[in-house]
């Protein structure tokens, strides 16, 4: 599935079976570019959640960029709220491809916001710093934290970089405020205390970004 919808009780459906429950309500319109991920989080849906195969954010082969825009364009834009590149894994590491294709939606949508979601472990697996790439073509980026140090980071996300990531992580956060409008980090609720939680909060408070707890799924 390359795009999608997303519906209560975690139900992520494709864009035309999206629009038969629901024709005219606003929705996010979500993009997958790629399976792989740098990290292997121990509550992600990728290892918790099966879906059906007509359902499926399991992709048989990377979409090409003229693929996606061929998908994108299917979609009634009256009702997008959001486009959102998110990925089943990291859409980082499709870099080339997704600065390409915010480009796209913004030059033919510039009405319609541009949100990323990110593990903000792209600089890593890129090896370079590229959140100026950003100016002008994405609105906002989502940045997992997923806990409050470095030593907990690694064990919640086996992130395959060691414990240097959570710093590589919130050193992404750093640079991409000075280009994206809207810098949040998240947490996830049910996997962190309250305590941990409020460290987190002071973390962002620290660096000027927006904390966001979500919901267990």
């Amino acid at each position: 599935m390359i795009v999608y919808a997303t519906h209560k009780g975690g139900k992520y459906l494709p864009f035309e079976e999206s629009l038969k429950i629901d024709a005219e309500s606003p929705r996010g319109l979500y993009i997958n570019l790629t399976n792989r991920c740098n990290c292997d989080c121990v509550f992600c849906l990728r290892s918790k959640k099966e879906m059906p195969p007509s359902n499926s954010l399991w992709l048989d082969r990377e979409p090409t960029v003229e693929e996606v825009e061929r998908e994108i364009e299917k979609v009634p834009k009256r009702i997008v709220k959001e486009i959102v590149f998110c990925g089943f894994g990291e859409p980082t590491l499709r870099l080339t491809e997704l600065l390409e294709l915010l480009r796209y939606c913004k030059e033919k949508y510039p009405e319609i916001p541009t949100r990323l979601n990110t593990n903000g472990l792209g600089e890593q697996a890129n090896e370079k710093i590229f959140a100026e790439k950003f100016a002008g073509i994405l609105d906002t980026v989502s940045i997992s934290l997923n806990a409050d140090n470095a030593e907990k980071y690694l064990k919640l996300t086996r992130a395959e970089y060691g414990l240097k990531s959570y710093n590589a992580m919130l050193d992404f956060a750093e640079h991409a405020k000075k280009y994206v409008p809207n810098v949040i980090l998240t947490v996830v609720d049910k996997v962190m205390s309250p305590e941990e939680i409020e460290n987190c909060r002071k973390i962002c408070e620290k660096r000027n970004l927006t904390l966001r707890v979500r919901p267990y799924e």
